[in-house]
């Protein structure tokens, strides 16, 4: 598609950014809706990172996604901050809005919750506790879309349980703190198990958790998609769980900046997860 000298101009800005698989998706959106406009990977240095935003503003960008090392800088450069990127301590989303002002947001804890409600339907936040395993950026963004929610109890456990202790205190959150050697008994009367370590990613060490004491009506979700059948789904679905694989998160959280900068609310289609997952 030729874009015009009105082009919507948006991107993603990390260090480094050539891993991002949002340039395919969004291109993806762009190319469906036939919009005019382009969306580009930037690979700017922490060092360089306020500047850059600052030039990209001014160059007629409507915005930009921001990944690693750049979320908790994107929040401090901010005019204006979202509720929930406010909670999380962190922002993936920059508005740049027409008033001159940059507005934050993170969009992880939605695309993660409606991620869920697209893959399965029935479930209901509030039926149970929850347990969540790690406690990084992740599940930051996770906690807080589970309470939200209104689950009633976050089980919260991390190999190191300090860590699981001090992002407990930082969330107004049902949180209880679970040691890593009991992760296996904390499944019991659970309603969702996910996973937000790396463990079961491709690389890195598989994550060691028995799920016998897990009801088989818990969801079962790994925010890992490659593979996208983790070592964790798979023994969920042997144990007779529903599954919810982690593509779709990366997928919807997309979606709030999508619409922001091209003013249109995408849809996650099997489609465009496949056309991702080729990549």
């Amino acid at each position: 598609m030729i874009l015009s000298g009105n082009a919507k101009l948006a991107g993603v800005v990390g260090w480094p950014v050539n891993h991002s698989k949002s340039p395919r998706l969004h291109g993806f959106w762009l190319e469906q809706y036939k919009i005019d406009g382009t969306y580009v990977p930037l690979a700017i240095k922490p060092e360089d990172f306020e500047s850059a935003i600052r030039g990209l503003q001014k160059s007629g960008f409507k915005g930009v996604n921001v990944t690693v090392p750049h979320k908790e800088s994107a929040l401090k450069i901010a005019d204006k901050v979202s509720a929930r990127a406010e909670k999380i301590g962190a922002a993936n989303t920059l508005v740049f809005q027409e008033d001159g002002l940059i507005f934050a947001d993170n969009t992880d804890g939605f695309g993660f919750f409606e991620n869920l409600k697209q893959g399965a339907v029935d479930w209901q936040a509030d039926a149970g506790p929850a347990v969540v395993l790690g406690a990084g950026g992740a599940a930051r963004a996770v906690i807080v879309a589970l309470a939200e929610a209104g689950v009633p109890e976050i089980r919260l456990i991390n190999r190191t349980r300090a860590r699981a202790e001090n992002l407990a205190a930082e969330l107004d959150a049902p949180i209880t703190v679970v040691d890593w050697e009991d992760r296996n008994a904390a499944l019991e009367d659970c309603n969702l198990l996910t996973n937000t370590t790396t463990l079961g990613m491709h690389g890195q060490g598989l994550l060691e958790i028995d799920l016998f004491d897990l009801p088989k009506t818990a969801l079962v979700n790994d925010i890992v998609y490659v593979p996208l059948m983790t070592n964790l789904l798979e023994k969920a679905h042997a144990h007779g769980c529903p599954i919810v694989d982690g593509i779709g998160m990366l997928l919807h959280q997309a979606r709030p900046g999508f619409e922001a900068w091209f003013g249109t609310d995408p849809q996650v289609t099997d489609e465009l997860r496949q056309f991702v997952l080729a990549d």
